[in-house]
């Protein structure tokens, strides 16, 4: 007997990044590695939310997570820039807005 994709359950729908949220999310890592700062990235498609977290080294755990919740995109803002205890850095509307964070000289990592 065939499979028949009529009787398979629907998908769940997955949060994920668009194209032109990706290539900021790129950039700055980029300029994060070239600063000797990050060393590898992660991208999770979540029901909830999409979580783009970074590393210091591939076997730590994420030093931050960039995260979108379109849930929250009326309330306080879809982007969250969560640090490494769980404490929300930064919040906004727009991705850019959440990324200057990490804009040089306003921001460094102390080991």
């Amino acid at each position: 007997m065939a499979f028949d994709p009529s009787y398979a359950a629907p998908a769940e729908s997955v949060v994920f990044f668009d194209r032109r949220e990706i290539d900021q999310l790129m950039r700055l890592y980029g300029r994060m590695v070239a600063a000797g700062e990050w060393r590898d990235y992660a991208i999770d498609g979540l029901r909830e939310a999409a979580v783009f977290s970074v590393f210091r080294r591939a076997a730590d755990t994420p030093l931050y997570r960039i995260e979108k919740h379109p849930a929250l995109a009326r309330r306080q803002g879809e982007w969250a820039v969560v640090g490494e205890g769980g404490l929300i850095l930064k919040r906004g509307h727009e991705l850019a807005q959440v990324l200057r964070l990490f804009d040089k000289g306003r921001f460094s990592v102390v080991e």
